[in-house]
């Protein structure tokens, strides 16, 4: 399969949430996403990032978009990393890496000289119309959150704008 690129359709995917129920992009539609993936719950990084998007999630709603996280810890987890760090954001588990396959963020890794499988940070920005406005790779945490609040405000409310 091919590398998803701005522009592309973003695939639909439907998870579990750690708050209970589940998650659709699908049902997210008429609304800006963004779509991040890390690695693993309640790791320094992990945690770091997903305090950012917490702290900005009033902004980001104010801009007309939903912060959603994705992982493959299970919605139990997620549940208890989201209380033990005041997350407010929503928390999807993909403990199947259906949403990391689709979106090809499910990548061999390499740390200490190990190879192994692994998700790779990375944020898609979702626009209105379902399309990928832009995608950051190979995230680094610090800042990241402000800079896709930027970019979901350089969105607007038009669909057809370019991130």
């Amino acid at each position: 399969m091919a590398e998803l690129a701005e522009g592309d359709i973003a695939p639909d995917i439907v998870l579990p949430r750690g708050s209970g129920g589940t998650i659709s992009l699908s049902g997210l539609k008429g609304k800006k996403v963004v779509l991040y993936f890390y690695p693993k719950d309640d790791t320094q990084a992990c945690t770091a990032e997903a305090i950012d998007f917490s702290a900005l999630k009033r902004d980001f709603e104010a801009a007309g978009a939903v912060v959603v996280g994705v992982s493959p810890d299970n919605p139990k987890k997620h549940g208890k990393f989201a209380a033990k760090h005041a997350i407010s954001i929503d928390l999807a588990s993909d403990e199947d890496l259906v949403a990391a396959n689709a979106y090809g963020v499910w990548v061999e890794k390499s740390m200490y000289g190990r190879r192994y499988m692994g998700v790779e940070r990375c944020t898609f920005l979702i626009g209105t119309d379902g399309r990928i406005r832009r995608i950051w790779r190979k995230v680094r945490v610090r800042g990241h959150a402000a800079e896709v609040l930027a970019a979901v405000r350089d969105l607007g409310g038009d669909p057809d704008a370019a991130a």
